[in-house]
């Protein structure tokens, strides 16, 4: 296919496809990068009905991490292969469908498949999926279209959905500019020629475009215009309007969306084509979702048009809840309001989730920092402090860390981080939001590595080969016995069965060390070492979670419980502790209102009821 006016959407099975979830407040999200996940011949790893599976990669074991960077010579190609493809495939993502089940994932948001720019000379390969030279074609690297239905079959066979990342902002470095690195001033930039895939340069014209196919210029055709991009060079203030909007992410290469003000925005064909081109993937892969790269980047009014087309394409073929999520950076403000203009559903990276939720289940900040973020309901202007339980994507690790800058690492890299891990998941998995966890956090993968390009430390490859995890090579952590694999997967377990950890209202709780003086967790001044509470409440039953921030010692306090739904001297019951030695109830007492007294063992998570 090389023209979207050619694709076919005669052939879809309405009848036949998976509808959408009846609440995605429900589902916990698992976000993979497929080059980097599997490939499908791990030893020992267990198929989808648990069953080990033979394979030429053995499973990390003791000793092997650093065995690729013993030498320096070793540690270069390491880390040079960090830069490259490694060979993770969609069917080997298939391969993993029970892992991911048994895990607790029930959704699963992978990177863009569609097929990416030949990269320059010296540049690094577009592993990642954000650099797309063909959005009607699957890169063979990760494997075909049929591979990407497949693998939306199989897991929907498993009870899982499937939500693609995708990308409209920009395609990959796909023409180069008449001067080396033009930077954005305002000015349209000459063009020099398409790059032909092959390292040359041929004229930039439709006709010449249409000659490159498969790997030179961009497809599908309608991209072919030279009106298509803006040329207006390379972004260097990432906060400036209309540069931000307009301008290069580096080498690839922004589209011109159209114009005009938001309520009468006129798409260009090319965004037109685009949004067409991802409507016709939602309908042969079976898709549930997508998540919509770098947001801020676009006009609202393209959003606007983007999600208009999509859920009413979707709705035709019975996705009546088609998941739009949102790649929106910056306060909070602007990505409630760029949801509520654009019709998005749901918002990834709102206000620093990642680092209020490592702050306060690690003690480093005071948890407040990270509650207050779905308060203030008045605020936002919204009806209910419960309106972001299914509008923004939380989460502690993920695949760029843009809020640390150069110096990039997972949890798992600091001491606390690994012992302290356990808190963390629980604040994702049972606060509001819908929770996604990142691929290889569940194994304490680090993302450690030093020197430039951090990024990719941050990818490491569950299943070995050239950039295998914790600086290894040739070694699999598909390990279903690790502790931390399994405790995600009880806490998971116990947010399916428990409504009000999903959908129910959230409050910090008050703590007290001698019963007496109740305030909420603080450190004021140092870390927050101890208990740090919170509730639940969906119409008349309290779920209370709770965590020790401190890594070291057991932490008593009394927690406040709300004193409408229960009496002094009634029983909570235990129904979630992760040392076997918990207390399997607490007795309400008349203290601050009502409270109960725990005692929580060092890094110790307990869930009462």
């Amino acid at each position: 296919m090389r023209r979207v006016a050619d694709l076919d959407f005669t052939g879809f099975d309405v009848a036949a496809m998976t509808p959408s979830p009846s609440d995605w407040a429900d589902e916990v999200l698992y976000f993979l990068l497929v080059d980097r996940f599997s490939d499908g011949r791990e030893d020992g790893h267990r198929d989808a009905a648990g069953r080990p599976v033979p394979g030429p990669t053995p499973r990390f074991g003791p000793g092997d991490g650093g065995s690729a960077v013993a030498t320096e010579p070793d540690a270069a190609a390491w880390r040079a292969a960090g830069l490259s493809w490694v060979g993770g495939t969609l069917a080997g993502v298939a391969s993993k469908l029970g892992y991911l089940r048994r895990l607790g994932a029930t959704a699963l948001w992978i990177s863009p498949v569609l097929k990416q720019a030949v990269p320059q000379a010296g540049a690094a390969d577009p592993y990642h999926g954000y650099a797309t030279q063909d959005f009607l074609a699957v890169d063979p690297h990760f494997g075909t279209a049929d591979d990407l239905r497949e693998l939306a079959a199989a897991a929907h066979a498993q009870g899982l959905r499937v939500i693609l990342d995708v990308v409209l902002n920009h395609a990959g470095d796909v023409f180069a500019y008449d001067q080396p690195d033009p930077r954005w001033d305002g000015r349209t930039h000459p063009v020099a020629g398409w790059r032909d895939g092959r390292g040359g340069l041929v004229p930039f014209t439709a006709a010449d475009a249409a000659a490159q196919w498969p790997d030179g210029a961009v497809f599908p055709a309608e991209l072919h215009d030279p009106g298509t991009w803006t040329r207006r060079g390379r972004i260097v203030d990432w906060d400036h309007d209309p540069e931000y909007r307009e301008g290069d992410f580096a080498g690839l290469k922004d589209v011109a969306h159209g114009g005009g003000e938001l309520d009468d925005y006129r798409p260009s064909p090319a965004l037109a084509a685009l949004t067409r081109a991802y409507c016709w993937w939602i309908g042969h892969a079976d898709l549930d979702g997508f998540r919509v790269d770098t947001v801020k980047h676009m006009d609202l009014g393209a959003t606007r048009y983007f999600a208009s087309v999509v859920h009413e394409f979707a709705q035709s073929i019975g996705k009546d809840r088609f998941l739009l999520v949102g790649e929106i950076t910056g306060p909070r403000s602007q990505a409630i309001d760029t949801m509520a203009l654009t019709g998005l559903d749901a918002a990834l990276g709102l206000a620093d989730v990642q680092g209020r939720m490592i702050g306060a289940g690690t003690g480093r900040e005071d948890p407040r920092g990270y509650f207050d973020l779905f308060r203030n309901s008045e605020l936002i202007g919204k009806d209910s402090h419960t309106w972001l339980r299914d509008t923004v994507v939380t989460g502690f690790d993920d695949h760029d860390q843009v809020r640390q800058g150069g110096a990039k690492s997972r949890l798992a890299a600091s001491a606390d981080g690994r012992a302290l891990v356990l808190g963390v998941v629980a604040l994702n998995l049972l606060t509001l939001g819908i929770p996604c966890l990142y691929y290889g956090s569940e194994q304490l993968l680090d993302g450690e590595g030093g020197g430039p390009d951090a990024d990719r430390y941050l990818r490491e490859a569950m299943f070995g080969g050239a950039f295998g995890p914790f600086r290894s090579r040739d070694r699999h952590v598909f390990d279903e016995d690790a502790p931390l694999y399994a405790r995600i997967g009880e806490l998971a377990a116990l947010r399916r069965a428990e409504p009000a950890v999903r959908r129910g209202r959230q409050y910090l709780r008050e703590v007290s060390g001698n019963g007496l003086d109740f305030g909420l967790p603080s450190g004021f001044g140092g870390p927050v070492r101890g208990v740090v509470g919170w509730s639940r409440i969906l119409d008349r039953r309290e779920v209370l979670c709770l965590i020790n921030t401190d890594p070291a010692r057991p932490r008593s306090a009394w927690v406040t419980v709300d004193a409408g739904l229960h009496a002094p001297g009634e029983a909570l019951d235990l129904r979630y502790g992760s040392d076997p030695d918990q207390a399997e109830q607490v007795v309400v007492e008349a203290r601050n209102g009502r409270a109960v007294r725990v005692d929580l063992p060092p890094a110790a998570v307990a869930v009462y009821r």
